[in-house]
């Protein structure tokens, strides 16, 4: 009988330690972009995502490309030209983000380290604390259930 109970609740643990694994996204890239080039790099966000997006430039003697960012709603935020650089913020309009790093007024090519994080947010809450949340109080209800069924009537 106990035996039983808990294969019941084996394929709701794997589903919820499956969706835990995909609460947040964290990605590092290194790539070229050759000289006279552009390199892009898109990321598909929800609304409320919060993003942090960081990475830096290594080239022979000049460590700088241009940056922007291209929203969904077509807008294109021209961060400059920039060697080290962090920026974080909350996806108000869900869709692709372009990440483009242009090296289009250089001779030489240039090396980036790209780091960036996403975190989905649900109700207000980050996921990862929401589905915490719903996992506290479905071992409860199990709890609260299991006691109820064994005692006698």
């Amino acid at each position: 009988m106990v035996f039983q109970r808990q294969r019941a609740i084996l394929p709701l643990v794997i589903l919820v330690i499956s969706i835990f694994f995909c609460a947040a996204s964290a990605t590092t890239a290194q790539f070229v972009v050759h000289a006279g080039g552009e390199a892009s790099r898109i990321l598909n966000l929800a609304v409320d995502d919060h993003v942090l997006i960081d990475f830096s430039v290594i080239g022979q003697s000049v460590h700088t490309l241009r940056f922007y960012l291209a929203c969904p709603n077509g807008t294109v935020i021209d961060f400059g030209e920039t060697a080290d650089f962090n920026y974080r913020f909350v996806c108000v309009d869900a869709g692709n983000y372009t990440m483009k790093f242009s090296n289009s007024d250089s001779v030489e090519d240039k090396l980036v380290t790209l780091n960036y994080e996403i975190e989905h947010y649900l109700f207000g809450l980050p996921q990862m604390l929401f589905l915490a949340v719903v996992v506290a109080v479905l071992c409860v209800a199990a709890v609260a259930v299991f006691i109820l069924m064994g005692k006698p009537h």
